[in-house]
């Protein structure tokens, strides 16, 4: 029995490991729970266990020195691993500057740099010059102060790319407490930048995640690495989140006599499709009298985008998730949006009453799969058409396998979308078996008991 350090950065770490069965199971092998929260202390209120603490970590604004040596590491970690790797080749891309602003000129100049200097002992140097930079800084001596009074044995990251971390990783190195970090997402991997730091241990979704895991970062060993599947869906199969068909045909005002096409957005930086994409969807719609459209906006936005869209088709039903914004100013504004527990019902009930999703290459394809929905993935954008390059996507390597897999439809154009909703709708168990196979491909280890398995990997 011992303490544990959880490290929660945002409102999806929140939804994972606070309205799941976390936090209950924990209390039962930890004699003290502390949470490291970049959220508002107040967002816990109601949720705290009898052995739980909260400390409001500080909203880390990086000085200008160590803004460079991370971006020195980040940058050098995509070059290193841009061959043969289209998601790698384009977020370098996207990330080049087009200005000339002081800032601008020192990121070419990385970007020069690490073209040539990119190799893992590279990086390495990188980071050790990062620390450097923020050893100092009263944040990070902040950070040693707090362990030092709670004294976890292990300090448990939620997510491990978020940049504000890094300071709490330092602070835990000094102290000599063991880190442990949990993949956040399928892509982060093979399709993003370098994580903020270095840790002790590793948890990841599924095989796949941790042959990805070793190939990217060559510096760590196999007996750091623990599968143990994700918890971002456990709420599914939880009871406590129990839905009712009824209440949620009258809450979303749909009719009861029609199935249901859901559609669920992207967020506004790469969704820019998403109207294009629904009206194909209505035009679908508007010939066949016995189906109705639901849309579910992206958690990270509030869906004003929409308003026009809401207007000119008062008959689509809207489902915009129940996020609260809980700060007004803070460097990662997107961080700081906190789930509710009725989302968590609203989502279960679109995944459980829906009869077919549309989605641009999301994981919200995995959330329909769980359900059995058959999914149709929409990227109607390229190079030639003047819509945004959804299409580029495709290429990822992250989406090559779910791609590969069969278990969903692409639609490229609106006749694409019309003809795979009708197979959707008139043969729903059609891609059944290749579902299943991506499913457990991916997540790696069972739904139910997730929570379970976390904590017992974090007792070793």
């Amino acid at each position: 029995m011992k303490t544990l350090g959880l490290v929660i950065t945002d409102g999806v770490g929140f939804r994972n490991y606070i309205l799941s069965d976390f936090l209950s199971e924990a209390q039962s092998h930890f004699d003290k729970i502390v949470i490291f929260s970049g959220l508002p202390k107040s967002s816990f209120d109601g949720f705290q266990t009898p052995n739980s603490y909260i400390e409001e970590l500080e909203d880390f604004r990086e000085k200008p020195t160590v803004w460079f040596f991370r971006k020195l590491k980040e940058v050098a970690h995509l070059q290193n691993h841009k061959k043969n790797n289209f998601g790698i080749q384009s977020n370098l891309k996207i990330h080049y500057p087009r200005t000339f602003s002081k800032r601008a000129i020192f990121t070419r100049l990385i970007f020069l740099w690490t073209y040539f200097f990119h190799s893992e002992t590279w990086i390495s140097l990188y980071y050790k010059l990062q620390r450097q930079s923020f050893k100092k800084n009263k944040t990070t001596h902040s950070y040693i102060d707090l362990l030092e009074i709670h004294k976890p044995d292990a300090l448990f990251f939620t997510h491990q790319r978020p940049p504000y971390i890094a300071p709490l990783i330092l602070a835990a190195n000094v102290l000599k407490i063991k880190t442990i970090t949990f993949i956040f997402s399928w892509d982060n991997l093979a399709s993003k930048g370098r994580m903020s730091g270095d840790f002790d241990n590793y948890f990841v979704w599924s095989d796949l995640m941790k042959k990805e895991l070793l190939e990217f970062y060559s510096r760590v060993k196999e007996s750091q690495i623990q599968v143990v599947g994700t918890p971002q869906f456990e709420s599914y199969v939880l009871e406590k989140y129990e839905v009712n068909k009824d209440a949620f045909y009258d809450k979303f005002n749909l009719d009861k006599s029609k199935r249901i096409i859901c559609y669920s957005c992207a967020d506004s930086s790469i969704g820019k499709n998403d109207e294009v994409h629904v009206r194909a969807v209505l035009s679908y719609i508007n010939s066949q009298k016995e189906l109705q459209l639901l849309v579910r906006t992206s958690p990270a936005e509030d869906g004003k985008r929409f308003k026009n869209l809401m207007s000119e088709f008062p008959d689509v039903r809207w489902n915009m998730p129940k996020w609260i914004q809980t700060r007004k100013a803070h460097s990662e504004m997107w961080s700081q949006r906190l789930p509710t527990e009725e989302d968590v019902i609203d989502l279960k009930s679109v995944l459980s009453f829906s009869d077919v999703n549309i989605n641009m290459l999301s994981t919200m394809s995995l959330d329909f799969m769980i359900f059995g929905k058959p999914v149709i993935n929409v990227a109607f954008g390229n190079l030639e058409n003047g819509l945004y390059n959804d299409q580029k996507f495709l290429k990822y390597r992250h989406y090559k396998y779910v791609i590969d897999s069969s278990a969903v439809a692409i639609a490229k154009n609106e006749l694409e979308l019309h003809k795979y909703l009708k197979e959707a709708l008139e043969h729903p168990e059609k891609r059944k078996e290749n579902r299943q196979k991506i499913l457990d491909f991916e997540i790696g280890k069972p739904i139910l008991g997730t929570s379970k398995r976390i904590i017992e990997a974090l007792k070793k």
